[in-house]
């Protein structure tokens, strides 16, 4: 892998749709959602395959960064980039940018969720690679784009040309974003076959995505310039506290990927997954015969299609359909499959 490629996993968020197991102590990423290991540990894993643990940096806030250490003994504080709060994604990619160009002025830098599955780790390594090859040789901005299985409604979409660029076979120039179809329109996408389910994953060179937040975010970029001439001293710490509060929330799709000219996509195959939701874990585990997936003590009698989670109570259920049943620290959450991803609506109504 290129020497100047630096791996950045993002791992600031709660994860409230998977209440009540995943809450401010116990966020989603590092929880063993989907096999026996966290989310984290698995993202972490994946990126040591492609840079060495001195090129891979988390960015999070303090809280979550002790989480992380006391799970991973092999990080050091060196591996985290702080931020104070919870900005939404632009913010933090400009300031993990600016750290980077800091530390080496040819800087590639790879940005991921540390929540989601990636099935297939050698198609992703190889997209990997290619992403970053074009980074390096072009100034554009990579974003990955997965081909969609199913109509979905839960991502966004990026629509590509038909052709791959002149000198990839796995890179597309992008067309448009769309957002979050309705049914329909997700069918419509599916079949033109020019639409990829936004992943949420990005590669570019660290100077020319600060050029791009310039450009398009002046306000974030002139607070990001300012730490930037801070770094290394005495006066960071206190400058990053005074400044981060000033900044307004915004994601690097809207603020930057919607409006640059330069960018392209990396078609993936590679069984990606967000794992948005109880329904998403669901549809991601092995089932019995009736359709039913337990973690945990319990037992189901003339029941299908549930998806059963317990870390200590047992649970028994007779003649019960299509529901998500999570007994976890004291709380017992029933809801229907189909209704999984409003549990955040109902959380932020809850003092968790």
């Amino acid at each position: 892998m290129n020497e100047h490629y630096f791996s950045i996993i993002m791992a600031g968020g709660v994860g409230k749709r998977f209440w009540p197991r995943s809450r401010k102590d116990s966020p989603k990423q590092l929880l063993d959602i989907i096999g026996d290991e966290s989310m984290i540990n698995l993202t972490i894993k994946r990126l040591l395959k492609v840079s060495p643990l001195e090129r891979l940096y988390i960015i999070t806030n303090y809280h979550q960064a002790e989480m992380i250490l006391a799970q991973n003994p092999n990080l050091s504080w060196e591996n985290f980039i702080i931020e104070p709060s919870g900005k939404n994604t632009a913010p933090a990619i400009a300031l993990a940018a600016a750290v980077l160009k800091k530390r080496d002025p040819e800087a590639v830098m790879g940005l991921f969720p540390a929540d989601h599955l990636i099935q297939d780790e050698k198609d992703f390594i190889a997209c990997l690679n290619e992403g970053v090859r074009i980074a390096t040789e072009k100034n554009v901005l990579i974003t990955f784009g997965i081909e969609p299985t199913r109509p979905a409604t839960g991502y966004g979409y990026i629509q590509v040309e038909k052709e791959p660029l002149p000198d990839s076979t796995l890179v597309y120039k992008s067309k448009t974003f769309a957002e979050k179809p309705n049914l329909e329109t997700a069918k419509r996408f599916l079949s033109s076959g020019e639409f990829l389910w936004n992943s949420g994953m990005f590669i570019w060179r660290a100077d020319v995505i600060l050029k791009e937040i310039e450009k398009y975010l002046p306000e974030l970029y002139e607070i990001i310039d300012t730490l930037s001439g801070t770094m290394d001293t005495e006066m960071y710490d206190k400058t990053l506290q005074k400044l981060w509060r000033t900044i307004k929330p915004v994601s690097i799709d809207y603020g930057v990927m919607e409006n640059a000219r330069h960018v392209k996509v990396v078609r993936g195959k590679f069984g990606w997954s967000d794992v948005g939701s109880w329904d998403a874990v669901y549809s991601l585990e092995k089932k019995d015969k009736y359709g039913n997936v337990l973690r945990g003590d319990g037992y189901l009698l003339e029941s299908s299609g549930n998806y059963i989670y317990s870390s200590g109570a047992q649970v028994f259920a007779r003649n019960i359909h299509n529901l998500i049943v999570i007994a976890d620290k004291g709380v017992i959450l029933l809801i229907p499959r189909d209704e999984s991803e409003s549990i955040k609506g109902i959380v932020d109504a809850l003092p968790v």
